[in-house]
């Protein structure tokens, strides 16, 4: 490389972000136990692209007639739009339809992957982000509503957070029942009136009355303009709100036959509630929909106390495998916000190990040696056991150490030319030298008692590492 040529900046596109092998593993181990839920309900896996034809992605984007806005596109060799997946639930129903006739149905699947958001990044806000989902296709029934509900309890359970989530339910239908009691009829205007519903638990039912009004100044002096509603219309939302539902809506039968189900299986509403101020997906959802909100407090960015919020959420979806194929297909579902989750796991310490363990260390001590060391590491990996021999530079002992402490191993194997004459090696654990040498204030003694290293024959090599390994842990 001249002096002259350019370097390029190494740096990351807003909104993406790099994982770590520690975020890795942890996250890895709460996603083992979100499939074993998953699993026991009798869901079984199913993996799509990351690609998609736009189309398939169809009046779920935000802009469909940019093709580009709200999604990552690009045209292929025969000048047709393609996007990377926007959601886990449009390239399901692909899928589903796609292979209708060798799919048993109902068809229950859960999925796993990064969805992408070509979106403004903010705060808390990713182009990319993983998702984790489970479906129900072909079931029309409250009953399978009902069992999502219960699959997201029991996986907050099994994620440690019992006592301190409650998954919210409620029905697009009964939703409906309301705005057409209420007299709203335009797009624009019902969309008004179920934000302004969205957002009781933030501002109360008077915050509510003012955004169906007129509209709302906040303590900033931001005024947010409202649904323009009479005081009739928002008495009708609001009485909604306050627990009386329209009557003879199919919506509220399908909550009283959901709620009769969590009460057979022992739900009670500190795990399930019916709650009427739950809006999601206004043009997405058809009928029961359903969100995950964590209940313990959290600091936001202004130091304030506030309810972590949601982790995830979904519903009845009933039109968009219909969008493939002429007869109605049912489906519900929802999705769990992997990286989300994860954050809330630790906030409450139930995220697991922050570090996984790395590979045992084979040290160089004689690089004309240097086939002996890697029958040392085949010997281990042959056995089960995570090893490396190193492979910088050789002639600095210490900084061989430091390598390894730096990939968190759990000990170095060491063999110098008395050691090999002897046929004898020596085993240095890391995790034991730490523990000894934070009680070890004198360098010179830290040197004399090498805290954490024994010795063994060469012949026990596998045999002491896996009782090493063990005592660890």
């Amino acid at each position: 490389m001249t002096e002259k040529t350019k370097l390029i900046t190494p740096r990351l596109p807003r909104g993406f972000e790099d994982r770590t092998p520690g975020e890795i593993a942890a996250v890895g181990a709460m996603v083992e136990k979100i499939k074993q839920v998953y699993e026991r309900y009798g869901f079984d896996p199913v993996e799509t692209p990351l690609f998609e034809f736009t189309e398939t992605l169809g009046k779920f984007l935000p802009d469909t007639d940019r093709p580009n806005a709200g999604v990552f596109s690009l045209q292929d060799d025969d000048e047709q739009w393609m996007s990377l997946r926007y959601d886990l639930t449009a390239p399901l129903a692909r899928f589903f339809a796609e292979n209708f006739e060798t799919l048993p149905k109902p068809y229950r699947s859960y999925r796993q992957g990064y969805v992408f958001r070509n979106e403004k990044p903010g705060p808390g806000r990713f182009r990319q982000f993983m998702q984790f989902d489970a479906d129900t296709v072909g079931a029309g029934g409250p009953e399978a509503d009902a069992e999502m509900c219960m699959m997201m309890a029991d996986v907050m359970d099994a994620l440690g957070l019992a006592g301190k989530y409650v998954v919210r339910v409620n029905n697009r239908k009964v939703l409906d029942g309301v705005l057409e009691a209420a007299g709203v009829t335009t797009d624009a205007q019902k969309l008004t009136v179920l934000r302004a519903i969205d957002k009781l638990d933030k501002f109360g039912p008077e915050g509510v009355r003012l955004l169906l009004g007129a509209g709302r100044k906040d303590e900033s002096g931001d005024f947010t303009k409202g649904a323009g509603l009479t005081d009739i219309q928002a008495s009708i939302v609001l009485d909604y709100i306050d627990g009386k539902p329209p009557a003879d809506n199919d919506g509220v039968a399908e909550l009283a036959a959901m709620q009769s189900l969590f009460d057979a299986a022992g739900y009670g509403a500190e795990k399930i509630k019916i709650d009427p101020s739950v809006v999601r997906g206004l043009e997405y959802y058809t009928g029961p929909v359903f969100e995950i909100e964590l209940t313990f407090k959290v600091q936001n960015e202004k130091g304030q106390d506030v309810v972590f919020g949601s982790v995830g959420g979904g519903g009845r979806y009933d039109g968009l495998v219909s969008r493939f194929r002429r007869e109605p297909v049912p489906a519900t579902g929802f999705s769990i916000g992997v990286s989300r989750l994860a954050n809330a796991l630790k906030l409450t310490g139930n995220l697991g190990a922050a570090e996984p363990a790395g590979p045992v260390v084979v040290l160089v001590m004689d690089k004309a040696e240097t086939a002996r060391y890697q029958a040392m590491v085949s010997e281990l990996r042959q056995s089960g056991i995570r090893a490396e021999m190193f492979l910088g530079n050789t002639k600095n002992f210490g900084k061989q150490v430091a390598y390894a402490d730096k990939r968190n191993s759990p000990a170095v194997i060491i063999e110098g030319s008395q050691e090999r004459e002897q046929g004898i090696l020596q085993i240095k654990d890391l995790v034991a030298g730490k523990q000894a040498a934070a009680a070890i204030s004198d360098h010179a003694e830290w040197q004399a008692a090498r805290p954490g290293q024994f010795e063994i024959q060469r012949e026990d090599l596998v045999s002491a590492i896996q009782k090493l390994l063990s005592e660890q842990g």
